[in-house]
This record gives structure tokens, sequence and C-alpha cells, in this order.
């Protein structure tokens, strides 16, 4: 076992077996809905997209 482990308090280690076994039972959809959430420049550049389309700033499909 790790120093670190070992350094952790028994409800620390408790929350990361909790944390591990949730993250263990997601699907492909919601992992990757994670890795969104946590990558804030992804975060940025949908909360973006999102106001350019309430604002209708998009670029029709048919001008890609």
């Amino acid at each position: 076992m790790s120093i670190s482990l070992k350094e952790m308090n028994r409800i620390e280690l408790i929350n990361l077996e909790r944390l591990a076994h949730i993250l263990k039972g997601l699907s492909a959809t919601e992992l990757e809905t994670l890795e969104l959430l946590l990558d804030e420049e992804a975060c940025e550049d949908i909360k973006k997209s999102l106001m350019e389309l309430e604002e209708r700033k998009g670029i029709p499909i048919d001008e890609w």
C-alpha cells in the first residue's frame, strides 16, 4: 500500500472507496458526461455555443 493511502484517515479512505464504486457503475455515456463537466474549457465552449444558439448566431447547416 502506498504511503499516501496509509496516511489517510479511515473516513477519507471510505469516501474514496465509495467514489470508486460509483465510478465503476457509470455507463460510457455517463463517464463521457463526467469528463466534459470536469473539463473547464469544454464547459466554456458549451456555454458559449448555447448562448449563440439562443441568440440565433449559429451557422445554418446548409452553410457549413
